[in-house]
């Protein structure tokens, strides 16, 4: 198949909106992309690199979740113990201004495309919007087709249907979780190992570095090219958990008592307990990369998701997590490489999370995607040289959990200024509400100059609107159907849209959410569900009912085809149960299910976790 077509099977991909068979959506895509990348010839070689070539560096990349700008003791904190954080900055170079999303799916995507989360179709962290589209080429899919083994150990975080999940976007290895967080830290229970549900036995920042280590290990001693690992903490993510088992509690409490002990409130010293963690275990994976070799020509990289959920001592820097202060957008970036970074390095130019692709596709001797805006930049030059020059011109940060928009949080800088805007979701943002800082003269962004420099302002707002407008369009920002096909999927409470005086969804952790509430007839939750088979699938559902609410009946329908089913009684309302409830037959292509209120007893129908259907063979 020559270039010319798949120019054009790109091109129609991107226009197309008609949906392709769900087991088939991500081969094609990454098919179609790769290929106008460069990176799928005849014989699918990989790149070819002349004997007077440098060899190919390992790609270490570790990004830890929720850590401050100023939760190290490189960026200043004196009241925190991160010596091997330090140690990758004191052994290579800082990027000081370097800028991730205000919340960690954003990043997430950015890291792995490339590309402003928007882009993507990504929106939400929740809902069903935390999924990047299935024509995304990741960076992972792009090394491991330039002939690395690519493994990917933590969160995820970028969508955990078939189709979505790591080991179909490009990792050879994935053991993980794919939520914005879990409950367990101790003996996680919601972790995968390439798709399968696990257990595990240990801490979870312990347990994710043994599974990097051993995958290093194995791509050493196997000769099997260069790696690229991936290192996904959850920490310092809530809930802010030590070791809390039996035989490990005692571990905790002695970190715990560290920070206590230096005058640090309880929230914050379990923060800083858990970033201590963190970094014991980034030491044990630095000493193993020396141990076997291959420290020299291993590009090592340390930094965060977003701006940090600390508070008690913040470098005299504004905001947090979620906002767009410098405090809810800069991270701690610190990069080695000893055959090429110069140590003890610091600059100011601006970085930021979407040039990581860039980057290690030319670390990697391939192409970064043709087809696409890649809004990154390589960072190689600036790594290898130090320099403080401009590096992006603009920067440009905005979130909002439910539906983007131009108005209410959102800010754009450039090497010296900064506009932003910040208000709640109730409020109503007017220009009133422009914030300009200088931050050359002001890196605290305390003192608004914008009726000082109205020139600045309008400048930076007609820039942030370009931008906005330019990676929103085509894009219409909405759950991602449910894959239903060949393996039992769960329909998770989140995915719904639901109608009803009484209904609602309640969120109390991912996997623990439900629809509750609803009593009257005609209440109801609906899913949109992409089906690559029509057929007939048994549906289980699971929820929870007392006793004095039980007898109810549930309808479920997707199209014309009905099942109902008779509530029985839990224990109590929050247990949940898994019954039987029929079987369901579903169309092929985009259909809705719809879970409706045919009769209720009590004060409430159920608390329905979840759905599973599960294909008739």
């Amino acid at each position: 198949m020559g270039f010319k077509m798949f120019q054009f099977l790109a091109s129609a991909q991107a226009r197309c909106r008609l949906p392709l068979p769900s087991r088939l959506r991500p081969q094609i895509a990454t098919l179609v992309g790769l290929a106008v990348a460069g990176l799928l010839t005849q014989t699918l070689g990989t790149p070819v690199v002349n004997a007077e070539s440098p060899p190919r560096p390992n790609i270490v990349f570790v990004m830890t979740d929720d850590q401050g700008y100023w939760d190290t003791g490189a960026t200043g904190n004196p009241h925190i113990d991160t010596p091997n954080m330090n140690a990758i900055a004191d052994q290579g170079i800082q990027l000081d201004r370097y800028y991730a999303a205000p919340v960690c799916a954003p990043t997430r995507a950015g890291l792995m495309t490339g590309r402003y989360y928007l882009r993507t179709g990504l929106y939400n962290t929740r809902f069903g919007g935390d999924s990047i589209g299935l024509g995304e080429i990741t960076v992972a899919q792009l090394l491991q087709q330039a002939g690395y083994r690519t493994g990917l150990f933590g969160k995820w975080h970028l969508g955990k249907y078939p189709g979505y999940q790591p080991q179909e976007r490009g990792f050879d290895e994935f053991f993980g979780h794919y939520h914005g967080h879990i409950e367990r830290y101790q003996f996680p229970n919601q972790v995968y190992h390439n798709g399968r549900p696990v257990e595990a036995r240990g801490y979870v920042s312990d347990v994710f570095t043994d599974a990097s280590i051993d995958f290093i290990q194995h791509a050493v001693e196997s000769h099997d090219g260069p790696f690229f690992c991936a290192l996904m903490f959850n920490a310092p993510h809530s809930p802010f958990l030590l070791d809390t088992s039996h035989y490990a509690q005692p571990e905790g409490d002695k970190t715990l008592k560290k920070y206590l002990d230096r005058g640090l409130p309880i929230r914050e010293a379990r923060i800083y307990g858990l970033i201590d963690r963190v970094d014991q275990n980034i030491g044990r994976l630095l000493d193993v990369i020396e141990r076997f070799g291959a420290a020299e020509n291993t590009l090592v990289v340390f930094t965060s998701d977003n701006g940090g959920v600390s508070k008690f001592w913040k470098g005299g820097m504004n905001g947090n997590k979620a906002g767009v202060y410098e405090g809810g957008v800069r991270a701690p970036c610190f990069v080695r490489w000893p055959n090429r970074i110069k140590p003890g390095q610091k600059v100011q130019a601006q970085t930021s999370h979407v040039d990581w692709l860039p980057t290690f596709c030319e670390l990697a001797g391939v192409d970064v995607p043709q087809v696409r805006t890649i809004d990154g930049k390589s960072l190689v030059p600036l790594l290898t040289s130090g320099n403080d020059k401009t590096h992006h011109r603009y920067v440009y940060h905005t979130w909002d959990r439910y539906q983007p928009n131009d108005e209410k949080r959102w800010s754009i800088s450039d090497d010296r200024w900064k506009l932003l805007c910040q208000v709640g979701n109730t409020a109503t943002a007017s220009k009133s509400n422009w914030k300009l800082f200088d931050l050359h003269a002001d890196p605290g962004e305390k003192k608004n100059v914008a009726p000082q420099h109205p020139a600045h302002v309008d400048r930076l707002r007609t820039e942030f609107v370009r931008w906005f407008n330019d990676v929103t369009e085509g894009q219409a920002y909405t759950p991602v159907p449910v894959p239903v096909g060949d393996v039992p999927v769960d329909i998770e409470p989140s995915w719904a849209t639901w109608t009803g005086k009484h209904i609602e969804y309640v969120f109390d952790g991912y996997d623990w959410d439900t629809i509750q509430g609803w009593k009257a007839p005609g209440e109801q939750a609906s899913w949109k569900l992409d089906v690559d088979r029509a057929g007939s699938y048994r549906v289980r559902l699971i929820y929870g009912c007392r006793p004095l609410d039980a007898g109810g009946t549930l309808i479920l329908r997707s199209g014309d085809d009905v099942t109902r089913h008779v509530v029985v009684a839990s224990a109590t309302a929050d247990q949940f149960e898994s019954h039987a409830a029929g079987v369901l037959h579903l169309e092929q292509g985009r259909v809705e299910l719809v879970a409706e209120v045919a009769e209720c007893p009590g004060n409430e129908l159920m608390r329905l976790n979840r759905i599973t259907l599960e294909p008739v063979k």
